[in-house]
C-alpha cells in the first residue's frame, strides 16, 4: 500500500484567545496541519466561540485545568479523528491541570503535552520531576506493547547546551537544571529520539524567547519545546523543523513530517 505523508505542528501559544487576536486561525488555514498540537492554551472549551471550537476542516479536543482558571491547557486540532482520545495518565495530581491530552490513531499514538516549569519553588521543581517520571512510566507501558509514539509539546527543559543561547548563566535554573537534563539523558537511554537533532545539528535554533527582555530580537532562547518519537518510528520520519518567523506567542512552532 502506498505511504501518506503527515505533518504534525506543535506550538505553545500562550493563550488561545490571545493568539486567536493575532490571526491564529488564519495562520492554521494556511499552514494546513494535518494535527496541530496547542499548549498552554489558558482556557476551558466553555469560554471560547464557535470559530475557535470548530475550525473548517479540523476536529477539536481540549484538556484543561480543574484547579486553576486561566492556567495550563492543551489542544488537538485534527483533521483525521483519532480512535481514541485520553486526558492524563490516570493520576489525579497530574491529570487535574489539564496538561495532556493522548489520541490514539492506529499507526500511531500522539502524545500532547504541557509539562510542568519548575522555577516557581522547590514543590514545583519536584512535582516537574515527579511528573517526568510518571510521564515515561505511561510511554514505556505503550512501548512495551508495540505502540508507536508521537510526543510533542513544552517540555520546559534544554537538553543540551547547544539548546540555549547562555547555559553557564542559567546552569543553576529550572529548565536547565542536572536533574532536569539527567532526566532527558534518561529518556532518551530508553528508545526515544529528538526528532530535530535528527535533521539539524546547528546552534542557535531556538523556540522560547524571554518576552521581558526582547531576547526574540536578538535570537537569546531556549529550545524547550520538542517532537519525541520511539526508535520504532525513526524510518517513518522524514523532516523536523521549527519556525522562528511565525510570532503570536514567546514561543514558536515546530514541525514534523511522517510518512506512514
Amino acid at each position: 500500500m502506498p505511504k501518506t505523508k503527515i505533518r504534525l505542528l506543535s506550538w505553545n501559544v500562550n493563550g488561545i484567545r490571545a493568539v486567536y487576536k493575532k490571526g491564529f486561525v488564519d495562520w492554521l488555514l494556511k499552514e494546513s496541519p494535518d494535527i496541530l498540537c496547542l499548549q498552554e492554551t489558558k482556557a476551558h472549551p466553555d469560554q471560547l466561540t464557535d470559530v475557535l471550537l470548530n475550525i473548517n476542516g479540523y476536529k477539536s479536543y481540549f484538556s484543561s485545568s480543574i484547579v486553576k482558571k486561566g492556567y495550563s491547557g492543551v489542544a488537538i486540532y485534527t483533521k483525521q479523528e483519532p480512535v481514541k482520545v485520553e486526558h492524563g495518565f490516570g493520576i489525579p495530581k497530574f491529570d487535574d491541570e489539564g496538561r495532556i491530552i493522548i489520541a490514539d490513531y492506529k499507526s500511531f499514538v500522539l502524545i500532547n503535552i504541557y509539562y510542568p516549569n519548575g522555577k516557581a519553588s522547590e514543590e514545583r521543581l519536584q512535582y516537574k520531576m515527579d511528573f517526568y517520571d510518571a510521564f515515561l512510566d505511561y510511554a514505556n507501558d505503550l512501548k512495551s506493547k508495540g505502540k508507536k509514539l508521537v510526543i510533542c509539546g513544552d517540555v520546559n527543559t534544554a537538553h543540551k547546551e547547544i539548546d540555549l543561547a547562555r547555559p553557564k548563566e542559567n546552569s543553576k535554573t529550572s529548565g536547565f537544571l542536572p536533574i532536569e537534563r539527567e532526566w532527558m539523558d534518561k529518556f532518551f537511554s530508553q528508545g526515544y529520539l529528538d526528532s530535530f537533532r535528527m535533521f539539524n545539528v546547528e546552534r542557535e535554533q531556538y523556540t522560547w524567547w524571554d518576552m521581558v527582555t526582547r531576547a526574540r530580537e536578538r535570537n537569546v532562547g531556549w529550545r524547550i519545546d520538542y517532537f519525541f518519537i520511539s526508535a520504532n518510528l525513526k524510518k517513518n520520519i522524514k523532516d523536523a523543523f521549527i519556525q522562528p518567523d511565525v510570532v503570536g506567542s514567546d514561543h514558536c512552532p515546530i514541525g514534523i513530517d511522517l510518512e506512514i
